[in-house]
């Protein structure tokens, strides 16, 4: 099998109602090294939010809002989404790559980067509001760390992810002949788009964990015509999407605060696919 189960080591409480904060209490370790645990502690720790099951657009709107008002001490946060089917289209995206128009799956427009692609049931989004000048980040450190995030969230389910040279994103690693990841490599299982409006960012990343991947084929992936996308359980995880959501949340969190062991307590209720 491509794929081994592995528990992540995150904790949920389903006590605290749906849409309360989540935040992450690990303080920087005395592992990490010295020039990445000054920056961190120079910045308040990521807050995580579990919005639940919400329409694109409200995301979309609450995303902006939350941009427009914050301040210099505005606390950075996570949020932890997942969509009924919608397809979005960047802002210089090209709509000839939507290929179907009777699909019946809305088509937003929005003013991030890239093309065009699909969210639906079965993916975790995560968005991404950070103040990157508060943080000393470059745009380009900001989305490798976000692939690094994805890239180790693979790896718990024993799944390998690489990156592609000026395609941003999370595509399927080459792996031993005849395995699930080996039919698959170079499909794409992470799509990731950003828009930085006043040195802060939002939009963030998507990974695909058990989801109807029809859509896609209605669609240039991010604008490539013929790329093959896959989620983990076509891969061979057999991933549940809350334990897959908890990993996700702590490696982001580990990966923008520069924590080499984040313990990200999700305490806003089990988020369910």
């Amino acid at each position: 099998m491509c794929a081994t189960p592995v528990t992540p080591s995150v904790a949920l409480s389903g006590s605290t109602p749906s849409g309360t904060a989540l935040s992450e209490t690990t303080p920087v370790g005395t592992t990490v090294a010295n020039a990445v645990a000054a920056r961190a502690s120079a910045c308040a720790p990521v807050l995580l939010h579990w919005r639940g099951v919400e329409p694109y657009q409200v995301s979309f709107d609450a995303m902006r809002a939350f941009t427009e008002a914050r301040t210099a001490e505005t606390t950075d946060e996570i949020w932890l989404v997942e969509h009924p089917p919608v397809f979005t289209l960047g802002q210089a995206g090209d709509p000839a790559h939507l290929l179907a128009t009777d699909s019946g799956i809305p088509l937003v427009k929005v003013d991030r980067g890239g093309q065009i692609t699909y969210h639906g049931p079965g993916q975790i989004v995560a968005y991404l509001l950070l103040d990157l000048r508060r943080r000393k980040l470059m745009v380009r450190e900001l989305v490798n760390r976000i692939e690094q995030a994805v890239i180790e969230t693979l790896a718990a389910y024993n799944l390998a992810g690489e990156r592609k040279a000026g395609a941003p994103g999370i595509y399927v690693a080459p792996a031993p002949a005849e395995s699930a990841c080996e039919l698959h490599a170079g499909a794409k299982v992470a799509a990731l788009g950003l828009k930085i409006r006043n040195g802060c960012s939002y939009h963030g990343v998507s990974l695909n964990v058990d989801m109807n991947l029809q859509p896609f084929l209605a669609i240039n992936p991010c604008g490539y015509a013929g790329l093959e996308t896959v989620d983990m359980a076509t891969l061979g995880a057999r991933a549940d999407w809350n334990d897959v959501a908890r990993t996700l949340a702590a490696r982001l969190t580990a990966n923008i605060d520069g924590v080499s062991q984040a313990a990200a307590q999700l305490q806003a209720g089990a988020p369910t696919a």
